[in-house]
């Protein structure tokens, strides 16, 4: 397993990732698996939710709406409000229909080890809590013979990645399907640049900009007598351990968009970040930007921008360069030839929302006995990649992937109970500490 988990980015590229694109569109290829039990339709697909939030919720109500026999019979999370009011949302959407949702008040389950109670009453499980948990329960799920539907980024932390790429073998061996809400893979206008792209209509991408700038997030004040724990749990997103900062929580979305498209990973890391105007103590541990210049083993430049500051310039996009032409999909999904001369455009008004394509490919390869393989560990690598460039805004420094995946660095807590202590505490002014280039260590 250790040898597998070597992470040659290269050799894994020529060998894996081309391979399988070439064999299968979507990612999905029949291995010789019997018969699904589910094909005729008449057998239910049972499905927990762990993670009840917005995102878990959406995700939950995807999952129902597609053509197989899908039912929610378990739910999970940390806080009883948030399961009560995501259970009434997807009541609400199915008009209290049993078929589809069917959660007696037994299969409810709430606190840190809730989502052990949930998985082994389902077929599917749905993973959306932060993501700082994702690695332990996607392990949980996958040793009880599950299949998974994983929000991104998979993990906050080196060792998490590790967990889920070697999780990620197993459920290979298992034929269990894993589809990650890198929702990009399963929608018509990237999928159409994607094969112009891997078929030679920009020649070969020489460098590439990405872009997650805007105004940013919610922010939730502390209320009176919260712990700490629970602080920093209704607050997630101003914590590492909990979403990893932006460039891994959002940002990895556009950064994959390249990974996709070079059938590559990066190498190594160098940038610059800081906190400008998102500072308070409300704010948490996380920047509010972050540039980093990425560098894939053929010496393509990957620049990655990404910023919550309110009043900037917005924009949510990425640009390949290539040796033929460019593409972009700034304003449109727009291929071009070197002096600018538009060579494709999509015009999809009709095309499937992604978030919803994405479940429907899963329940219906789950019913036909196909296996979806690529995205656990796809997902696992474009984390790692934008949590290589969280830790080189940090600490200032070069990182190396290589070096990097050798991390024994944790983000999380060593006990979690609402009374136990994070790793990361404010100060008696109530501000917590804030990485510092040149001096932090991150791996």
């Amino acid at each position: 397993m250790k040898e597998k988990l070597k992470m040659n980015v290269e050799n894994y590229t020529r060998r894996d990732f081309v391979k399988t694109s070439a064999l299968v569109a979507g990612g999905i290829l029949t291995l010789g698996v019997e018969k699904s039990a589910y094909a005729a339709g008449n057998d239910v697909i049972k499905v927990a939710l762990i993670g009840c939030g917005g995102r878990g919720t959406g995700a939950a109500v995807q999952a129902l709406r597609s053509k197989q026999n899908v039912k929610l019979v378990a739910m999970a999370d940390a806080f009883k409000d948030r399961l009560d009011e995501s259970f009434a949302n997807i009541q609400k959407s199915f008009g209290g229909d049993k078929n589809r949702v069917d959660v007696p008040d037994a299969n409810k389950f709430v606190g840190f080890d809730a989502y052990k109670k949930a998985i082994p009453l389902a077929d599917v499980v749905i993973l959306a809590t932060p993501p700082g948990f994702r690695p332990a329960h996607f392990e949980e799920a996958i040793n009880a013979g599950k299949h998974v539907f994983m929000e991104k980024p998979v993990a906050t932390d080196v060792p998490g990645v590790r967990k889920v790429l070697e999780m990620a073998e197993i459920a290979k061996q298992k034929k269990l399907n894993v589809v990650v809400g890198l929702q990009r893979h399963y929608q018509t206008n990237y999928r159409e640049m994607m094969k112009r792209i891997q078929d030679g209509m920009i020649g070969e991408i020489t460098s590439a900009q990405v872009y997650w700038n805007n105004d940013g997030v919610w922010v939730k004040e502390r209320q009176a007598g919260q712990t700490e724990m629970e602080y920093q749990m209704r607050n997630w997103y101003y914590f590492n351990w909990l979403c990893g900062d932006h460039i891994v929580e959002q940002h990895i979305h556009n950064i994959d968009v390249v990974n996709w498209a070079k059938n590559a990973y990066p190498i190594k890391a160098q940038g610059m970040g800081g906190r400008q105007v998102r500072n308070g103590k409300d704010h948490g541990e996380i920047y509010d930007h972050h540039y980093v210049e990425f560098e894939y083993a053929d010496g393509t430049i990957m620049n990655s921008q990404c910023r919550h500051i309110p009043g900037t310039m917005s924009r949510v996009s990425e640009f390949l360069q290539g040796t033929k032409g460019k593409a972009t999909t700034n304003g449109g999904t727009i291929i071009m030839d070197l002096k600018g001369n538009k060579l494709w455009e999509h015009r999809g008004k009709s095309d499937p929302d992604p978030y919803q394509q994405e479940h429907d490919e899963l329940f219906a390869a789950i019913a036909k006995g196909e296996f979806l393989f690529q995205d656990a560990e796809n997902g696992a690598k474009s984390t790692m990649t934008a949590i290589m460039g969280r830790l080189a805004t940090y600490s200032g420094q070069v990182i190396v992937w290589e070096e990097a995946m050798k991390s024994e660095i944790s983000l999380m807590p060593k006990e979690l109970s609402w009374n136990a202590k994070p790793l990361v505490l404010p100060d008696e002014n109530g501000f917590y500490p804030i990485a510092v280039p040149g001096k932090s260590k991150v791996i």
